[in-house]
């Protein structure tokens, strides 16, 4: 069965305070009407400070989601590791994680926006020794013993549900990046289908005498929004994808690898390019995909038409990729 992924970071460049609250609200009820139909994940994000009010705070909507379901996953791709207080943020996944049962995965990276470092005034510059401190030390606080940390001893409860912590990946399309997580026996998570990066991993898996594996975005996967009309959807849906679309590049400098990566300036482009796809119920399932990724909210999408999309795939694609795998 392959992996189905709804994905939310709540955007909307017109929102009022109800506006959002609603998308937020919504946002939660789709969590609970995919857990209830079968899907595997909801993943969700965090930035700052982002005019489109992007989401900030994604392990106070994990724990909304997780109060609202009883099966998926909820991953957080990606927390911006050093911009969080280790010590604090050790605390904030374990309850999670005895919220969830074992249910959140946390990917670590250290982010692409130097603004975001500014707005908590954090030296961009540190981020990588910052990014060793916060790993280390979650690991360290996360077995309930003492230990050292900034030359004092701490002791950090409760200790989390998951043995013998929460799942924890270091996410980033950098070497250093996978240097840290084989150092410190912890899963890889590419931000783009790099194959070398993961080979380049398992090397170092091999030097440091650890042990890990990658999870790796494949070398397709688009962002779906399912419609019986994709034509008139992309007329008159395309901007919310594009905005998203033009977000994004606007912040990936050359060395910034990721799944989402656009050059469309225009909606026509955008439909060409395939990143965003919006399909009927017989072409998802016809695309026969290891991993599926729902993104029924994206740029501001309406929050009705969101729910269209989700329950076409949830009443129309889902039962049929049970059918084919069975």
């Amino acid at each position: 069965m392959p992996v189905t992924v709804v994905r939310f970071n709540l955007v909307d460049p017109d929102a009022t305070p109800a506006s959002l609250s609603a998308r937020y609200k919504a946002a939660v009820e789709m969590a609970a009407y995919a857990d209830d139909r079968g899907i595997t994940t909801v993943q969700t994000e965090e930035h700052h400070g982002v005019a489109n009010n992007w989401l900030p705070s994604p392990f106070a909507f994990a724990g909304a989601v997780f109060g609202a379901t009883r099966h998926l996953a909820v991953t957080v791709s990606a927390v911006i590791g050093p911009l969080h207080d280790p010590l604090r943020l050790a605390e904030d996944i374990a309850v999670l994680d005895l919220l969830s049962g074992g249910r959140l995965v946390t990917v670590a990276g250290i982010g692409y926006r130097p603004e975001e470092y500014a707005l908590f005034d954090v030296d961009w510059k540190r981020r990588g020794k910052l990014q060793d401190e916060l790993l280390e030390t979650v690991l360290k606080a996360w077995t309930g013993e003492e230990f050292t940390y900034r030359g004092r001893t701490v002791r950090v409860t409760p200790r989390p549900f998951s043995d013998p912590h929460p799942l924890l990946l270091v996410g980033g399309s950098s070497k250093a990046a996978a240097r840290r997580a084989a150092r410190l026996g912890l899963p890889f998570f590419p931000s783009a289908h790099l194959p070398e990066l993961e080979a380049y991993y398992k090397e170092r898996l091999i030097e440091y005498g650890t042990e890990g594996w990658t999870m790796m975005p494949a070398a397709e996967t688009p962002l779906l929004h399912i419609a019986e009309d994709p034509d008139r959807a992309w007329a008159e849906y395309g901007e919310h994808f594009l905005h998203e679309a033009r977000t994004y590049a606007s912040w990936q400098s050359g060395d910034i690898r990721s799944a989402v990566r656009s050059a469309a300036t225009t909606v026509d482009e955008l439909r060409a390019e395939g990143v965003y796809r919006i399909l009927t119920p017989d072409a998802c399932v016809a695309l026969s995909l290891d991993t599926y990724v729902l993104h029924p909210l994206s740029g501001g999408m309406p929050v009705d038409e969101g729910w269209r999309s989700l329950q076409l795939f949830c009443e129309n694609v889902l039962p049929r990729l049970k059918d084919l795998e069975g």
